[in-house]
Order: structure tokens, then sequence, then C-alpha cells
């Protein structure tokens, strides 16, 4: 697995995408198509909107592939969620988990997350235990 971290900024926020963790849940360019187009390259063009057009859409992002952060705030630590964890299962796809949640993998090795996490239910996944959007391709119900 390949740990690919890709920016984008227009000068005040930069949008960090993570294809790993991506679901395909096209709920990005659907929502901001001036922004995020996956027919163009690069597929991010962070100049299409304003900065809070932008923020709203990329939190809607469900596997966190997608975040931000402003270019002013670049020093400072990122923000983890101060919540309670919430698990969802999204129909016919991976199991939503909210909040801050620490995943050991079969190595032991302690990868921390927050927002929200994208884990596989269908058993396809090359990235398991995260979702990486195999359940599209294999047709998976439940």
């Amino acid at each position: 697995m390949k740990d690919i971290t890709k920016k984008y900024t227009n000068g005040e926020v930069t949008i960090v995408w993570k294809p790993d963790l991506c679901i395909h849940s096209t709920i990005c360019f659907k929502g901001l198509p001036a922004v995020f187009d996956p027919k163009k390259r690069p597929w991010v063009t962070p100049e299409g909107s304003t900065t809070d057009k932008i923020i709203d859409q990329v939190k809607k992002c469900p596997s966190g592939a997608l975040s931000y952060y402003l270019n002013r705030d670049a020093s400072e630590e990122k923000v983890s969620v101060e919540a309670e964890t919430i698990v969802e299962p999204t129909p016919n796809g991976p199991l939503m988990v909210y909040g801050n949640v620490v995943v050991k993998d079969s190595k032991g090795t302690l990868t921390k997350k927050s927002n929200a996490t994208a884990f596989c239910r269908c058993g396809a996944s090359n990235n398991k235990p995260f979702c990486d959007g195999s359940h599209r391709k294999i047709g998976f119900q439940g």
C-alpha cells in the first residue's frame, strides 16, 4: 500500500487528498463540480470556488480522503474530534466510524485516525482494514 497525499491550494485553503482512503462516494464532485472534476487533471482545482464553499464540501467527505487546512493555520497541530465515537454501517458500503480511533493492523502498527474512517465490510479491499471502494466493483450487498 502506497501512502500518497496530494495537496491543492487557492492561497487561503489547502485541500488534502489521500487517494488510498477514497471510497468513491462521488459526494465531492456532485456537490462542488467547479472544484472537483475526476475527468480533469488535476482533478482538484480550488480556484473554482470560494474557500467557504470548499470547506463545506470537504467536510461532507464520508471517508476522510479529503481534508483541508487554512494556510494561515498551517503551523498549528491538526484538530481532532472531541466527541463520542459513532459507528454507522452504510448500505452496500463500508462501516463508517466517526470520532477518534486508533487502528492496529496485522503487523501491530498503530494508526491514529480522526473525523471519519471507512472500514471494509465486503472483504475485497486491497487496503484492509480500510475501504478502498472495491464494494462497488464486486456488487456488495449488505
